[in-house]
């Protein structure tokens, strides 16, 4: 948990490949400041689980009010809150980095989590600006579905391209750089190494 003398406020930044534990991150930090007495208020615009909780790939989930824009939030943002956090920021516009800046001028924490990258590994720009932005940043990895190895990659399964195609298991695997590589080479055939089922 961070923690500080003062009431400065700050932007921690959680970002990775999909099933990394990104939401189950987010809510385990989420969790200790409100153990600790802080006001917390969450926001999502993710309702494949539930909706009005942020809920991890492993289940674990904690009320949050959806948003699909900074705006939406910043009109539902409870002032009196410590501190905020931001479930699948990747999605959110390029406002965002901008009013967690100014949550963090006013004192306020602020914890986002999200992807770092799409499923053709192109950058996710409003979160490259608030990792920019952030004064801690955690990157974590999932693994490798077919090595086992470190993955940082979101390898899609079928032949939608469209950039967002909101999924878990079936729709994406996490890869490493390597077998990323082979798959996308591979084609569909890439498909049927899968073993996450």
């Amino acid at each position: 948990m961070r923690t500080f003398l003062n009431s400065a406020g700050f932007i921690d930044v959680i970002v990775g490949s999909m099933f990394s534990g990104k939401s189950t991150e987010l809510l385990r930090r989420l969790d200790r400041y409100r153990r600790a007495g802080r006001r917390v208020q969450v926001f999502s615009c993710d309702r494949r689980y539930a909706e009005n909780a942020v809920v991890s790939h492993d289940q674990r989930q904690l009320p949050a009010l959806y948003a699909e824009t900074a705006a939406d939030l910043r009109h539902q943002l409870d002032w009196s809150a410590e501190v905020i956090g931001i479930d699948e920021g990747q999605f959110f516009d390029e406002a965002l980095p901008d009013l967690c800046h100014e949550l963090a001028l006013d004192g306020k924490g602020v914890i986002v989590a999200g992807l770092d990258q799409d499923f053709q590994t192109e950058p996710f720009m409003v979160m490259n600006r608030l990792t920019a932005e952030a004064e801690f940043v955690t990157k974590l990895t999932a693994v490798c579905t077919r090595c086992g190895n470190p993955a940082i990659r979101n390898y899609r399964k079928g032949d939608e391209s469209a950039r967002i195609v909101l999924g878990a298991a079936d729709h994406y695997q996490a890869l490493c750089r390597s077998c990323y590589e082979q798959a996308r080479k591979a084609g569909h055939q890439a498909d049927l190494f899968d073993h996450e089922d």
